[in-house]
């Protein structure tokens, strides 16, 4: 049975964010192919949750709750529950990861 993809407000603002950037840097037209593909990403999860390896920056502090997939240089870390998959972060992963999980799961 496929599981229910949902995005945090974060997460929904990281891909508004994503797409101005490439459309700003690069062209409108790239920025709808990199949203496609993180779209397609993020879908399937719906099929495959458990497929995501643990974040890094998280296995270091001994959280293991949450999983990673990668649509380079993305990253989209979710959680699973019983009611769906939530997506928490969609960020370069060039950007300091640790300090922006802590951030969203303080505040999350």
């Amino acid at each position: 049975m496929p599981f229910a993809v949902r995005l945090t407000d974060d997460a929904a603002r990281d891909l508004e964010e994503i797409f101005d950037y490439v459309s700003r840097r690069d062209a409108p037209g790239k920025a709808k192919r990199v949203l496609d593909r993180i779209e397609q990403a993020l879908q399937s999860l719906s099929e495959f949750p458990e497929r995501g390896g643990c974040p890094g920056e998280l296995l270091e502090l001994g959280i293991r709750e949450y999983r990673e997939v990668f649509f380079k240089p993305y990253r989209i870390i979710y959680r699973v529950t019983a009611a769906g998959v939530y997506v928490l972060v969609i960020a370069d992963g060039r950007r300091d990861m640790r300090n922006l999980l802590l951030r969203r799961m303080l505040h999350g």
